[in-house]
């Protein structure tokens, strides 16, 4: 049996995030970034699925989608999230699943997704090729991926090498970690991963131009978003901006079969059977938890396989 290879894992478990971070003075990345994102994410479907969407910040952008799935690796963002949105949008649609787990596991079954989302997510992936091979293979045929990604080839980073005030070069292709699993990655070396997992890049835009602590705090927050909206096409030819969107199309041969959704972590079968608030794998024997209505897939409950 090979090994199943350990990765570190940025765990927001217990923290404020919702409040520190997107309640302190970034209206407009949120609007800039829901800008791209109306415009890249095809606006109706059946099942799509928000990785590392934390308590569901964009939540509001997925009404036309039958289902909608949040996953994350932290337990808490998820039960936030379901304090904040339910099991379900208004009059039933979307219906909400919280799922929690590795993206290095991804625990659902390949082809079961219409819709990819992955925001503000990637920068903390020390293996973003696995992750993004990992998308692919739960991506329906013709599936859309919306992927936003640190550049590392922005106009700030360009300007501090210039000036002798950064070490790493920013036209370098590879990753650099700038901090403890925070990551800016390349354009180009983006695109080639992307290629390499089968994940055709459609259409690039350019996000969050004016992401400066001054000119944020003496500008419109709504101005400033509309700017934006109007330069990010510019992503098409060339991506200085310090986050970059992009539209990919892909996914197998097939789409999942009917009534398919979650497979093992461990084994990778799809025989899951669901009794109260345990899911089994009539495979392996592993068995996985739903707590306060998040499904817990970081590790299999004691007693199970694994």
């Amino acid at each position: 049996m090979t090994a199943q290879v350990t990765r570190p894992v940025c765990d927001y478990e217990g923290s404020a995030y919702r409040t520190e971070f997107w309640g302190r003075g970034r209206e407009y990345e949120d609007g800039a970034e829901r800008a791209a994102l109306r415009h890249l994410l095809p606006p109706t479907g059946r099942r799509l699925i928000d990785i590392g969407g934390g308590y569901g910040r964009i939540f509001p952008l997925y009404g036309g989608y039958d289902e909608v799935v949040l996953f994350d690796y932290a337990r808490s963002q998820l039960q936030q999230g379901r304090e904040l949105w339910g099991d379900a949008g208004p009059g039933g649609k979307p219906r909400y699943t919280y799922v929690a787990g590795d993206f290095y596991k991804f625990p659902f079954v390949p082809g079961l997704f219409d819709a990819v989302v992955m925001v503000r997510t990637l920068h903390h992936a020390a293996d973003a090729p696995a992750v993004l091979r990992g998308v692919a293979q739960m991506l329906a045929p013709g599936g859309a991926f919306v992927l936003e990604f640190a550049n590392k080839r922005n106009l700030k980073a360009i300007l501090r090498r210039l000036l002798q005030r950064q070490d790493w070069s920013p036209f370098d292709r590879e990753p650099v970690e700038f901090a403890k699993l925070n990551f800016d990655f390349h354009p180009a070396w983006m695109r080639e991963r992307l290629n390499e997992a089968g994940l055709r890049v459609r259409e690039t835009r350019a996000v969050s131009h004016f992401r400066i602590g001054l000119l944020k705090r003496v500008a419109p927050t709504g101005l400033l978003v509309a700017l934006d909206r109007l330069v990010q096409p510019t992503g098409a030819l060339c991506q200085l901006s310090p986050s970059v969107f992009v539209r990919c199309q892909g996914g197998g041969k097939t789409a999942a079969p009917a009534g398919a959704f979650f497979r093992c972590t461990i084994c990778g079968s799809t025989m899951l059977v669901e009794k109260g608030e345990i899911l089994s794998c009539a495979n392996c024997g592993a068995r996985f938890a739903m707590r306060d209505g998040v499904y817990d897939f970081k590790a299999p409950l004691e007693g199970g396989r694994g």
